[in-house]
């Protein structure tokens, strides 16, 4: 028996020597190489947080005292240790989460996985304690150096600086990378900083001194005032010189380190003294993303920060190569464009390889800017850039939009700010679960006056409809597509003078067009089977691809008014969805044709495959074929307008023929 078998919970990491402490540490890389190289899932972060996932468990005493992730990508040794080491289904429907599950277990407190947010947490959770009267219990953070990009963690930092009773402790993981290089202001701030520790300056005893000081000195008259600042300033100068760490000490914070993030004796010394200091803490450890495993650390554009299944003696990947994925397209057609359009820059939020800007970036080094974690920031400075004669172009994942849609609304879209907005792992991604769907997109942008938003149902589609993005100069634009492959290429039957296309028009002997199916991007394929299927049942249907979602087209409405009933298909949220719109659109235009929003619950979805979530919820060929024929029927509402000359059916009646 290993020792990891050993460890059932946080408790019996105690009972363990340092020479135990390093082979597991040793056992627990091994197995995370064995089992996350067999599901796929975030391997280079977690094998560089061993030693300090291990010395938090050791120093602290979850659940009593609340351990957060930032992000909750690198708990996989956290998991470990409390209790759970089946890893064959991770990420995988029914299986482990990739990231802190509080139905999982008592140790896991935060699970959105939304950078930055941690230290919110932390200060909210701590004034909590306080108040209730359990001030003596500890928030611990463990931070990455990329989430202190984001400004949402320095507004909580300066809250929790302000008041020293509350015990959190923030534990940065430095490694200098997010998925890429870390980068900016704070990320040279990091670096500056020299190896130090004094555990004088984190004792009471100390801060009570000085205390005691500085009130004698200051009572002092104009000599003592005058004595006190010019010793203060001796000091900090001199402590400045050796260590710099102004920034922390300016917000009032202690600061322990930097410490090797590695070495597990300094890590727990490190931990030991913050928690003596009974007040918030700030501990710097350098750590290596990757660390222990050759060809993570030989990686070099993000060290494996997340695999697909690889073969564990070479990391190489063993899957069948498959087709071109719409991140490739993107980044093939946004690169071709940027050449032939100077004034085309690019900005990423801390992921220029995942969204697809690197190959952009290669060829125009200096027109794709990487604000960091800071996706507020992007959309504002893009505004600021389109006043200046630019057009930008943000890549985002859909889910990371949420966290910046006042920007979008009151500094680019009031503003007319011509701004593109390109959003990646739209609609169910799968394997990252709640967190990491992008499904809330097109209900949310339904609202922002004046924007115009596709959605590609091919790599063709995404070409042409991303250089259609880029022509709007007085609006923003906002171009969203899925996770993964792109599918065969889905020819139209016929544009539209609008641009509307046509992908099917299927007769099958009615009186007239029955089912008018509106095809929301990559859900194309869907929508074609259904009426294939609904052919089969003796039910036209016309199937069309609006290509543009917003503004709704003039002929959508009218091919509505043509049908007796219309059926949109989205993989976003149905409540206030594209459907919503289109009905909103066609009730303004005097069309009462019912409609059906066929789209995802608002519901936090659990992780799984894209097709076991769509199968979950009910977006399959079968389960829509099905509820469609019922409502031509007229059997389930909204039910389809009667045939010229039939009665109106009660619901649940069959029409009268």
């Amino acid at each position: 028996m290993g020792l990891l078998e050993t460890i059932h919970g946080p408790q019996d990491l105690s009972k363990l020597s340092e020479g135990q402490l390093t082979a597991l540490a040793q056992e627990i890389r091994t197995f995370l190489v064995s089992n996350v190289s067999r599901t796929g899932g975030h391997l280079g972060p977690n094998l560089g947080v061993v030693e300090l996932t291990l010395g938090i468990h050791r120093i602290f005493d979850s659940p009593r005292d609340s351990i957060i992730f930032d992000t909750g990508h690198q708990s996989y040794v956290h998991k470990l240790v409390t209790g759970r080491q089946d890893f064959s289904t991770l990420r995988q429907q029914g299986g482990l989460s990739g990231y802190p599950s509080r139905a999982e277990s008592v140790h896991d407190v935060v699970e959105s996985s939304h950078a930055s947010s941690s230290l919110s947490w932390a200060d909210g959770i701590s004034r909590a304690r306080v108040l209730g009267g359990e001030g003596e219990r500890y928030t611990v953070v463990l931070v990455g150096d990329g989430a202190l990009t984001g400004g949402m963690a320095w507004e909580a930092l300066n809250n929790i600086a302000a008041d020293k009773r509350r015990r959190v402790v923030i534990v940065v993981n430095d490694n200098g990378r997010s998925y890429a290089p870390t980068i900016g202001g704070v990320a040279d701030y990091l670096a500056s900083l020299r190896p130090t520790l004094d555990s004088v300056r984190t004792h009471r005893v100390y801060e009570r001194t000085l205390d005691w000081v500085k009130l004698r000195m200051q009572n002092g008259g104009p000599a003592g005032e005058f004595s006190y600042k010019s010793l203060h300033a001796m000091k900090k100068g001199i402590k400045d010189w050796w260590a710099p760490q102004g920034l922390f000490e300016d917000l009032g914070m202690k600061y322990v380190g930097p410490v090797d993030g590695h070495d597990q004796a300094a890590v727990e010394q490190a931990l030991q003294l913050a928690k003596k200091y009974e007040g918030p803490v700030i501990v710097h450890a350098i750590t290596e993303k990757g660390h222990g495993y050759a060809p993570a650390r030989a990686h070099e554009a993000d060290q494996f920060h997340a695999v697909g299944i690889i073969d564990p003696e070479t990391g190489e990947p063993v899957d069948a190569a498959g087709h071109q994925s719409w991140t490739s397209v993107f980044a093939d057609e946004i690169a071709d464009i940027a050449d032939e359009r100077p004034d085309i820059v690019g900005i990423t939020g801390a992921m220029l390889i995942p969204v697809g800007l690197h190959r952009f970036a290669a060829r125009h080094p200096d027109r794709v800017f990487d604000v960091g974690i800071a996706e507020q920031h992007a959309l504002t400075s893009a505004a600021g850039m389109a006043f200046g004669g630019l057009h930008p172009v943000i890549a985002l994942y859909a889910t990371f939009l949420n966290r910046a849609f006042d920007q979008l609304l009151m500094d680019v879209a009031l503003h007319r700010a011509g701004v593109t907005v390109v959003l990646d792992r739209s609609g169910v991604t799968g394997p990252d679960g709640a967190s990491h769907h992008g499904m809330w997109d097109l209900a949310m942008l339904q609202a922002v006056p004046g924007l115009h938003l596709a959605a590609p149902r091919d790599a063709s589609r995404l070409r042409e409809e991303l250089r259609e993005a880029v022509a709007i100069s007085d609006a923003p634009s906002v171009v969203r597509y899925s996770k993964g492959s792109v599918g065969a290429e889905v020819e139209a039957v016929e544009r539209l003078d609008d641009g509307v296309d046509v992908l099917s028009r299927r007769p099958a002997g009615s009186r007239q067009n029955d089912v008018l199916i509106v095809s929301v991007g990559a859900m194309s394929e869907l929508a074609l089977d259904v009426s294939n299927r609904l052919g089969a049942q003796g039910i036209s249907s016309t199937v069309i691809d609006p290509r543009w979602l917003l503004p709704v087209c003039r002929s959508v409405i009218d091919l509505a008014a043509d049908h007796r009933i219309v059926i949109v298909i989205e993989d976003g949220v149905r409540a206030g969805g594209v459907g919503s719109r289109i009905r909103q659109e066609m009730r303004s235009a005097g069309v009462d044709t019912a409609l059906n929003e066929v789209g995802l619950p608002v519901e936090f979805l659990d992780h799984g495959s894209r097709k076991q979530v769509l199968e979950r919820v009910g977006l399959t060929a079968q389960q829509i074929t099905h509820d469609v024929v019922a409502q031509v029927l007229g059997t389930k509402v909204p039910v389809a307008r009667p045939l010229a000359g039939d009665r109106e059916p009660a619901t649940g009646q069959l029409p009268q023929q």
